[in-house]
């Protein structure tokens, strides 16, 4: 989150207010000297820069970075944090949210689709059983007890005591979230968007665990923590 003073430290010659270098745009520019492309992206939903440099540079732009954030409390993190902060922020993983069957309609991300210029897929996600209301969504899921971490593929049923169960969708991620202090996770759920706030059973060690069906952003649904 105190990426942009790291980076003013080294790249000095470039705007970096958020008006100069906004979410979801890229500039050139040298970064410790260093010939770089830097793009304002972010997986973590925190504010955060990707930074490409040539191979052979890499070793010395992480030392330098290490070195200019020290003051900052700088530190690196690995793949699981990674996944934990991204699906608090609800972004997708694309094959753990996904498979074949899955639209960006399904994950909530139909706007940047163009409504009337052509592309290569248009027709097939116009075809019917594509634009249903009962597909399976991309949602969020808090469990009724905060300490409990759901089973990541578990099946989802909306009556637990229904025999035989009716499947209405599965968990795709679940984690512990550290920022938001409870368990939360991820599913793809029958018409999901219009299920906000109902309540969904998991299966978890031979019982059914209650959970409440949500928006699946978690953390910071402005994105001013992202923006900066």
């Amino acid at each position: 989150p105190r990426a942009r003073e790291v980076l003013a430290a080294l790249a000095p010659g470039l705007a970096l207010d958020r008006a100069a270098f906004p979410a979801m745009t890229w500039r050139a520019s040298e970064v410790a000297g260093i010939p770089a492309q830097l793009w304002r992206v972010s997986f973590s939903g925190e504010l955060s820069y990707e930074i490409n440099v040539p191979a052979e540079c890499g070793l010395e732009l992480w030392q330098r970075l290490a070195a200019a954030g020290a003051d900052y409390g700088i530190t690196p993190y690995g793949t699981e944090a990674m996944h934990v902060l991204r699906a608090e922020k609800g972004y997708p993983m694309i094959g753990q949210e996904t498979d074949g069957s899955v639209t960006p309609q399904d994950l909530g991300h139909g706007h940047p689709l163009a409504r009337t210029d052509d592309f290569i897929g248009r027709r097939s996600l116009l075809r019917s059983d594509l634009v249903r209301a009962d597909r399976r969504q991309l949602v969020g899921l808090l469990p009724d007890r905060p300490e409990t971490v759901l089973p990541q593929g578990a099946p989802l049923v909306a009556e637990p005591g229904r025999r035989p169960p009716a499947m209405i969708g599965h968990v795709t991620s679940s984690y512990f979230g550290a920022r938001i202090g409870r368990g939360f996770a991820l599913a793809l759920v029958e018409g999901g968007r219009a299920r906000h706030g109902e309540p969904v059973f998991a299966a978890l060690d031979g019982r059914m665990v209650a959970a409440r069906i949500a928006a699946p952003v978690f953390y910071d649904p402005e994105g001013r923590r992202r923006d900066g």
